[in-house]
């Protein structure tokens, strides 16, 4: 082991600024790397760039060990440089998006899909995957929901902790293995209208209650590094705002990692507003204690002088480098600067036929099932299908941050569809032109004469890959284009139409619904999208996907959520007063499709819940059983989920709060019964001293899903 501390010593002030110092690697060798930010000419010196510690947006393992040769050449200290990358949902074999990946409600499958990322990525080079997000979600406008596991703070910690331990195994030392950077702390999701990088104001309450914990899951599994977001939160941009970097994340919360700011996130201090000059950016960051400055040269050019001007002392800059070069030793990168990484690695580590069939049975795990009037399952015997719309021959599904992923290997569901059913003609027609913007519907004619004569149209529908992600906000979230009038066209001549839906976010779909028979939404399913599309519209997998966000009714309703308060007022369905009520006076206020929705060609009766006790104390538990039976002849997997509401608080609660899933196997025509033990930590909830308690009262137990709640049961915490 490199003994870092007798490393630090012999560094100059320069080389220590270096080590937190982070570039694209293009501003060392020629790659045309996809860079995930604005190019900056920063006209480095050789010595400058001798110090750079770290490097983000490469393209493979040979780059890696370019840059790593060239490095330690020319670097007195020998100090290896780490290599950092989005690893999303995959690096080269994609697997679904992460709102997608939220609603299997399966850790197990997410730490097996983040296993073979990790092997991969690791194989390019990759030490550290900028990787989990679990920024809390309500509002579909914004592109990066498609990164959340949706609108519930439970879900997200569990999935985004799983990912932690998945990546970062047992040792860092292991092969395969990366170190995890937790983002975007805090509230990014939060942004005000859906609008990427717009501000967040939040009250503390909700920020503690909805917010943080799925960032503190992350952390108490064990994550390396937290990436503050860009948002201003109190008007203070987070990576500056010293409530949240200093005292929650490591007074409260004991983090002792390494921090590092989002893409230039220093340098835009000033576009905050909050200085005039990068000397100040400097200063506010460093005396939050972000460690790395990404892309941004705020500390290359003031943090010596900061030092000398006696602002910082060179023992708190000690401080941050040493986070820093354990991070690399924790790694084993002094030992060996390539982790035992090979070019041969990287050429036999990609879309292997395992890979393969793991990220395709994650794509039928995590679709929806939105609706079915009994169309689905197609039968194999169907001669004559029409695959008509703008994603049924497009192999542009693996979605946004796909890393390395290719659409070209991607599979469609014209492909899926012609493996699965050979024997069938198929006809496939666009139908429409561009995805967003053009409202041509020239194609119409040949879309209508085509499902004239099929018997089934499946429709291929949605949005574009690039219109979520980072940047992707949407001012509306309906089916872009003319794809709703295409749909309304082929459903007159063809009732027998099923829609097979793609997107990054929630969309809109009370018009889609209103024509087609059935509605399978894919969400962006990676490599083997079409061919998972293909398995669950003729049954040979079951849908099992419950929605981890909801879908709204119309684009008005956001931001909108399952977790809201009762108000004062809240709507009654008898009430003869719409206009003395929390309601719309033209639409309804349940979304579209609740949070936890989700059909299967199975049919699970909930056939009761019972307690232990109606009477809970504060070192006891009670167990709650949940029976359901599978009444149907086919076998099937339901999540089962369990709903709390404290009656009276001191603060007003939410109606509705997941307090535990589990996702189960029910044979045809089997029982089961789910149980679940309720302990008091599952009923604290933050105050207004901004304390964690639970109180004594009343609360009532509930399953079934989101604003669909079957069965109820009380019991009292005494």
């Amino acid at each position: 082991m490199a003994d870092v501390k007798n490393i630090l010593k012999n560094m100059t002030i320069e080389e220590k600024i270096g080590q937190l110092m982070q570039q694209n690697a293009n501003v060392f060798i020629k790659t045309d790397a996809q860079i995930t930010g604005k190019q900056f000419n920063n006209g480095y010196t050789q010595d400058e760039l001798s110090n750079i510690g770290s490097v983000l947006n490469f393209k493979s393992f040979s780059e890696v060990k370019q840059l790593q040769e060239e490095h330690l050449k020319n670097d007195r200290n020998k100090i290896p440089m780490s290599f950092m990358m989005d690893v999303i949902h995959g690096y080269r074999t994609i697997y679904p998006i992460p709102l997608a990946l939220g609603c299997s409600f399966d850790p197990d499958l997410v730490t097996r899909c983040t296993k073979m990322a990790s092997k991969e990525a690791t194989a390019g080079g990759v030490h550290i995957t900028f990787t989990p997000m679990v920024d809390y979600v309500r509002d579909a406008r914004w592109g990066r929901v498609m990164e959340t596991c949706g609108e519930d703070p439970l879900l997200n910690g569990i999935m985004g902790a799983a990912q932690v331990k998945a990546f970062q195994g047992n040792s860092l030392r292991e092969k395969g293995t990366m170190a995890t950077c937790v983002k975007h702390f805090a509230a990014y999701g939060g942004a005000e209208a859906g609008k990427d990088y717009n501000t967040v104001e939040l009250s503390r309450h909700v920020l503690r209650e909805y917010y943080l914990p799925a960032y503190k899951a992350c952390i108490d599994a064990g994550a390396k590094m937290v990436m503050p977001s860009f948002n201003s939160l109190d008007g203070i941009p987070a990576t500056m705002n010293k409530w949240l970097m200093k005292q929650v994340l490591k007074d409260e919360w004991g983090f002792n990692g390494v921090t590092i700011s989002d893409y230039n996130a220093i340098g835009e201090f000033l576009k905050h507003g909050i200085f005039d000059n990068e000397k100040d950016a400097a200063k506010a960051a460093f005396s939050a204690e972000c460690d790395i400055e990404m892309i941004s040269n705020t500390y290359l050019h003031h943090l010596k002088e900061l030092i000398e001007e006696g602002v910082f002392t060179e023992q708190q800059l000690d401080e941050a480098v040493l986070r820093v070069l354990e991070l690399k030793e924790e790694l084993g990168l002094f030992e060996d600067p390539y982790r035992g990484v090979t070019e041969e690695d990287e050429q036999t580590a990609f879309l292997t036929p395992d890979s393969r069939t793991l990220v395709r049975k994650a794509a039928e795990e995590c679709a929806v099932l939105l609706k079915n009037d009994g169309i689905l399952p197609l039968s194999k015997d169907v001669r004559k299908i029409a695959l008509i719309g703008p994603l049924a021959d497009n192999n542009q599904i693996k979605g946004f941050w796909a890393c390395h992923g290719r659409d070209d290997e991607c599979v469609t569901v014209k492909e899926g569809v012609s493996a699965l059913v050979p024997n069938a003609e198929i006809t496939v027609v666009k139908g429409c032109g561009n995805l967003f913007d053009d409202y041509d519907r020239s194609g119409f004619d040949e879309a209508v004469k085509a499902a004239a004569s099929a018997d089934v149209v499946v429709l291929c529908l949605g949005e574009p890959q690039n219109y979520s992600g980072e940047g992707n906000s949407r001012l509306d979230i309906v089916l872009p284009g003319v794809q709703d009038e295409l749909a309304a066209a082929v459903c007159e001549v063809n009732p027998n139409t099923v829609a097979v839906t793609f997107s990054g976010r929630p969309l809109s779909f009370a018009r889609l619904s209103n024509n087609v028979k059935a509605i399978l939404h894919m969400w962006f399913p990676g490599t083997e999208g079409g061919n998972a599309a293909a398995s669950l519209l003729f049954g040979i997998a079951n849908p099992c996907g419950k929605l981890s966000m909801s879908f709204p009714y119309s684009v008005g309703q956001c931001p909108i959520y399952y977790n809201h308060l009762n108000t004062g007022r809240p709507k009654r369905d008898d009430s003869r007063y719409y206009g003395y009520c929390s309601n719309y006076i033209d639409g309804p206020n349940l979304p579209f499709y609740s949070f936890g929705y989700g059909l299967s060609y199975a049919n699970f009766v909930y056939e009761g819940l019972e307690l232990s006790s109606d009477k809970l104390t504060s070192s006891g538990a009670i167990e709650a059983v949940i029976t359901v039976k599978n009444d149907s002849g086919l076998d099937g997997k339901e999540t089962v989920m369990l709903y709390m509401r404290d009656l009276v608080a001191s603060t007003a609660r939410p109606i509705q709060q997941l307090i535990a899933f589990e996702k189960v196997e029910i044979k045809a025509g089997q029982t089961k019964q789910i149980k679940f033990n309720i302990t008091e930590s599952m009923l604290r909830f933050w105050n207004d001293k901004d304390e964690l308690v639970s109180e004594k009262g009343r609360f009532w137990l509930s399953t079934g899903y989101a604003d669909h709640l079957i069965f109820t049961k009380e019991f009292e915490l005494i």
